[in-house]
């Protein structure tokens, strides 16, 4: 099997996208996010539930530390099997009910929206097709505006996500560093694309398993990284927070264990430092990903963004690894782009 060059791959094109796709975004929604967040502050909700899977879920994460600690808004994860499998009724009256799916079609997801406004929750969509069920469903629609992405591992709508959430979350606490953020975010995203991360590329060519550190804001980072490495390179990892690990997984890191850690630039740095020089002074292989780190993060315009242009470099890394590995990072083998689950 002929593998494309590095720059060739649908990933690296699209993910290479997302600057301009976050620009757009935030021009072309601003409308009906400002109109939400006034709502939102004029009514607040008692609490936000998310609802999502994989990568989807991963932005739901980002959701909930964002929400909770900029907004002081209690924010869960739904499960969707209560739902759609166990159809078990939930009090979710005056609840913010937050829906993040690409496709907009999967039917656990839309039979939990369904359950969820019947019961007086207020469902907003995250979604990047337009026209799909879900859109129709939700009281109110945030596009994400990634266009087509034909490689089965999601990268633009992914940060597309992300982005989404920051704006609402920005606009809903009105606080006027995370409005200037969003101004700065898309140069940022770029910069990020620019970022040498050739160390992790190089180190993981022969790796088996590893594990993905965060906290935090940077954890819903450490998650999507991990189902990277699974998803495009047959890569076994796993992510954890960088306090959780230290709750049993550790035992398992030793001399040559490999490391990725994503260092937030805010009050949880520090502790995902101190797990990663730990685990250095084992003998095992790790890498941090920080602005003074072994691996380089453009300089974000406020710790909330940090995630986003995490992964930004991390997209370009992976797309490479993976081709370094022997596989196609469009085409991993048994998936598909859309996936539906009940």
């Amino acid at each position: 099997m002929s593998l494309p060059e590095e720059n060739q791959t649908l990933m690296f094109r699209e993910a290479a996208e997302t600057a301009d796709v976050v620009a757009a975004q935030f021009a072309r929604n601003r409308g009906t996010v400002e109109a939400l967040a006034a709502s939102l502050r004029a009514n607040p909700p008692p609490f936000v539930v998310t609802c999502a899977r994989g990568s989807s879920d991963h932005a739901a994460t980002y959701a909930k530390y964002l929400f909770e600690t900029q907004l002081g808004i209690v924010t869960a994860s739904a499960s969707p099997s209560v739902g759609s499998v166990y159809e078990a009724p939930l009090a979710l009256k005056g609840a913010l009910y937050l829906v993040i799916s690409q496709s907009g079609k999967s039917p656990d997801l839309l039979r939990n929206a369904e359950a969820a406004k019947a019961a007086g929750a207020r469902v907003v969509a995250l979604v990047n097709v337009e026209d799909s069920p879900l859109a129709q469903l939700a009281e109110t629609v945030i596009p994400l505006g990634a266009g087509p992405e034909r490689s089965v591992a999601a990268t633009k709508s992914y940060l597309a996500s992300l982005a989404a959430i920051l704006q609402l979350g920005a606009l809903w606490k009105q606080d006027p560093a995370l409005l200037h953020a969003l101004d700065a975010l898309p140069s940022a995203l770029r910069q990020a694309w620019a970022a040498d991360w050739r160390p992790l590329t190089e180190g993981l060519v022969g790796a088996r398993n590893l594990f993905v550190l965060g906290r935090g804001l940077g954890l819903a980072a450490a998650q999507e990284a991990a189902l990277k490495f699974k998803e495009t390179c047959g890569l076994h990892a796993e992510a954890y927070s960088s306090a959780e690990v230290k709750h049993g997984p550790m035992a398992l890191v030793d001399a040559g264990f490999p490391v990725l850690a994503f260092a937030q630039p805010d009050e949880t740095g520090a502790g995902t430092r101190a797990v990663a020089e730990e685990f250095r002074a084992r003998g095992a292989q790790v890498w941090l990903a920080a602005p003074d780190g072994d691996l380089p993060l453009a300089e974000a315009p406020h710790p909330v963004c940090t995630p986003l242009l995490t992964i930004q470099s991390f997209y370009r890394a992976i797309n490479a690894l993976a081709l370094r590995r022997g596989h196609n990072p469009d085409l991993p083998p048994h998936l598909n782009k859309v996936t539906e689950t009940v």
